[in-house]
């Protein structure tokens, strides 16, 4: 991350075209947004288009607006993003996803610095700086012809790379203090901390919505948190089930015998003993219980009642 912020510094007062990539959740339309507070531009507009987002018949005249009457419900003139962001910097995001017609387009505009709004035959100069992004494999869309080579070349100047989230774990624990400053109130009296389980399992957890997960499950901890202290239980199931700390855990305590048991009856057993657990810690309060175990309320009254371990009648 130190070589991406060192990139961002040395590129942002150039005008050259930037290429962001990498996997989503990363953190792309913030490294646009650096280069664009840290240029010469950045008292112009950085204006903000998702290619993804927006059906391909609209995108164009989203790019390079509109005359009046040029198609159906086009009331009025309307200028397009290029024009908006004039003397500033435009930001297309997941620029994989642009249909090819509109890639010649662009590859167009890029070269002489001209728009064509939509219906019109007259040529629109702007002056924009141009940074792009995706999580696709650009070069490999090239390859099977689903991206323009000369596109691609065009806005590959200076290329952006950021890596997913486990290839930088040791970021983990700073990201996580920014989100809890950013999720609690300003009353210290309401800090929250990690014990070292809990933190150990998010550092090991493979994060495969990078920083836009992280920065989800800490949110969601913040208003879900029983107590000041996070602890391991307190974690989403897909981080605690799956981790293999916890996966090692569960096969110290269930090491098969050489003679070998019986599957059936022994996975019974442990259901029984969990259960059992989970009543005994809450006082045999199904919805707490439940929720320990992770099951609906009316799953675990049921597998209670087919094995017999009805505890009386509290919620």
């Amino acid at each position: 991350m130190k070589e991406v912020f060192e990139r961002i510094r040395k590129v942002a007062k150039s005008d050259s075209t930037v290429l962001i990539t990498g996997p989503s959740g990363t953190g792309k339309e913030l490294v646009a947004n650096a280069i664009h507070k840290l240029s010469n531009r950045a008292e112009a507009q950085r204006v903000s288009v998702n290619c993804g987002a927006i059906p391909g018949e609209l995108l164009e005249s989203e790019l390079f607006g509109h005359i009046k009457g040029s198609f159906t419900g086009a009331i009025s003139n309307r200028k397009g993003r290029f024009e908006l962001a004039h003397q500033g910097t435009l930001f297309l995001d997941e620029i994989g996803d642009m249909p090819l017609l509109l890639q010649v387009k662009l590859l167009r505009v890029l070269q002489l610095r001209q728009i064509e709004p939509v219906g019109s035959s007259d040529a629109v100069d702007v002056d924009v700086r141009m940074v792009a992004a995706t999580h696709r494999d650009l070069e490999a869309q090239v390859k099977d012809g689903k991206f323009r080579e000369d596109l691609f070349y065009r806005l590959n100047v200076i290329p952006v790379k950021l890596p997913a989230l486990k290839e930088r774990r040791e970021d983990i624990p700073l990201l996580i203090s920014y989100f809890l400053d950013r999720f609690t109130s300003a009353d210290r009296s309401n800090e929250i901390s990690f014990s070292h389980e809990a933190m150990d399992l998010l550092m090991s957890y493979d994060w495969p919505g990078n920083v836009r997960e992280l920065e989800n499950v800490i949110e969601r901890l913040v208003i879900l948190r029983g107590g000041n202290e996070i602890l391991p239980e307190d974690l989403p199931s897909k981080i605690y089930r799956t981790n293999p700390l916890v996966s090692s855990q569960y096969k110290t305590i269930f090491e098969l015998p050489n003679q070998g048991v019986d599957l059936k009856t022994i996975l019974s057993d442990i259901e029984d003993s969990l259960i059992l657990q989970a009543l005994s810690r809450t006082g045999g309060n199904k919805n707490q219980a439940s929720k320990l175990l992770s099951l609906n309320r009316t799953t675990l009254i049921e597998k209670m009642k087919k094995k017999g371990l009805e505890m009386g009648d509290s919620v």
